[in-house]
């Protein structure tokens, strides 16, 4: 009996603590463009579009031009958005205005890594927990691509957020 309270509080200690112990921030990488460059030309092609994706529709917004980097039947995993290039180009172009194409990607990328006909981007997610306190974590996209545009996207979107 004298054996199991301290075995119990130390437990108690390791799961009240284990909040503080549970995670390395999630980071940039020093040179997000250079990430998006492969000598691989196939892959050097998926990557760039990948990175048009990034920065010149999701950052900037120009959705007028996502038949450069998107094919007409794009077929969508995300929760909120129809399929097809038109139902992304309707649910972004509802809510957000274009912007001036910056000449570098703004977004904090972590890694990109590609692989035969896909890329996945992995960039830094700022959250507050239940407390309010600031962590990272880490978002992704992964676009399947045929002859240079995305045809499929996967993220870790969920349904009505």
């Amino acid at each position: 009996m004298k054996i199991q309270f301290p075995i119990a509080a130390l437990f108690a200690a390791m799961i009240v603590s284990a909040p503080l112990l549970a995670q390395e921030p999630v980071v940039a990488a020093p040179d997000v463009d250079a990430l998006f460059h492969s000598k691989d030309k196939k892959l050097d092609r998926n990557k760039q579009a990948a990175y048009h994706i990034e920065k010149d529709l999701l950052e900037a917004n120009h959705w007028d031009e996502a038949d450069k980097w998107l094919t007409a039947q794009y077929l969508q995993h995300n929760p909120n958005v129809k399929s097809g290039r038109a139902g992304v180009v309707a649910y972004f172009s509802a809510t957000r205005k274009p912007t001036p194409v910056p000449e570098h990607l703004g977004a904090k990328v972590a890694f990109v890594t590609a692989e035969g006909d896909y890329v996945t981007v992995a960039t830094v997610a700022e959250r507050k927990d239940a407390q309010g306190q600031p962590y990272t974590t880490t978002w992704f996209d992964t676009w399947r691509f045929v002859n240079g545009k995305a045809d499929e996207h996967w993220d870790c979107a969920l349904k009505g957020r």
